[in-house]
């Protein structure tokens, strides 16, 4: 197994109490869980418990990019609370009173947010309800809590890729651009007829509801496909000097960019895997950008690490981007 789980005896609800923001709480085949409530809204939060990993991809795995390595062993000494799927349209407009997304629907993915935007979101939401404290996680959280014990590709096993939009071992877990556009309801879905190497025939493609494919291990859904996640980090070209903990990676240059986790609907198959990484400046909103948010262990809660490096270190030279406006290799989403 990738991960080794530290303290598996302990879990926040072993002596019987809750969070004092919890609305509902219990456990299941996944583990344990809590829930909060805004109005009508009920969003469900898993519990990652501490342990080490190996963050990135072996050399030998398909549709690495260089930018996955080195390599290397993470320690989480802390556990810590992440939402079980992306922030919902329902739960962003409860706390922001207004929808951006362009493929509306209250299950559906919160896309078109920015990264500034995720920050309003989180001062608002943790000023409604005291105790919460939520944050984005850090690249190495994600990571370890996508993985949830394994150390392939994906969750469930190796990906082999059959086109550039076509591995059939992501079509139980994830909305990619292979998938996405499948019975797709919505009239203003995206234009797909031109995308090549699909793994099924489709004309217009979007997100999807959440929890419609399988969950990880952790019983966290959509982690690798429907929308790209945002995380803490600034970003960085490769893992020479990572933080051997669970901190977020960031520079004295506070307009870099940031780190984007996941893949999404319209993304090609090498970039839906665990230790795929993209990058976009914290102020570009696109359809196929969203979040989920984390929650330390500590009560009241911790902030999450931090760890910076030299001014500038987490921009990208112009020369090396591969696309300046979407995220990752010159890709749509």
């Amino acid at each position: 197994m990738n991960a080794r789980i530290i303290d598996t005896a302990w879990h926040p609800l072993a002596a019987g109490r809750p969070p004092r923001w919890a609305s509902g709480w219990g456990q299941d085949r996944w583990g344990v869980f809590v829930e909060f409530t805004l109005q009508d809204v009920t969003q469900r939060l898993r519990w990652m418990p501490p342990g080490r990993f190996w963050m990135g991809s072996p050399k030998e795995e398909q549709g690495r990019w260089e930018d996955e390595g080195p390599r290397h062993q993470v320690t989480l000494t802390e556990g810590f609370w992440l939402f079980d799927t992306p922030c919902t349209q329902a739960l962003w407009e409860a706390v922001m009173e207004k929808n951006p997304s362009r493929f509306q629907g209250p299950t559906r993915p919160v896309e078109n947010v920015s990264w500034n935007d995720v920050q309003d979101f989180l001062a608002r939401i943790n000023a409604r309800i005291p105790g919460l404290d939520l944050a984005l996680p850090s690249e190495a959280q994600w990571e370890y809590a996508c993985r949830a014990g394994t150390e392939t590709a994906i969750y469930t096993g190796g990906l082999e890729i059959l086109g550039e939009r076509n591995a059939p071992a992501l079509d139980s877990i994830a909305w990619y651009g292979g998938n996405s556009g499948v019975d797709f309801e919505l009239d203003n879905g995206q234009d797909s007829s031109d995308w090549e190497e699909k793994q099924y025939p489709h004309t217009k493609a979007g997100t999807r509801p959440v929890k419609l494919k399988r969950a990880n291990p952790w019983g966290l859904y959509d982690m690798l496909g429907n929308v790209w996640e945002w995380c803490q980090d600034h970003w960085h070209g490769d893992y020479q000097g990572a933080p051997d903990d669970d901190s977020a990676w960031l520079s004295s240059d506070t307009s870099a960019l940031r780190v984007l986790r996941g893949g999404s609907w319209s993304y090609l198959a090498r970039g839906v895997r665990a230790a795929s990484r993209s990058r976009v400046l914290p102020v570009y909103r696109f359809d196929y950008l969203g979040f989920r948010c984390l929650r330390v262990r500590g009560e009241p809660s911790q902030p999450a690490g931090q760890k910076s490096d030299a001014p500038g270190a987490g921009a990208v030279p112009e020369a090396e981007r591969r696309d300046a406006k979407a995220p990752g290799r010159g890709a749509a989403g």
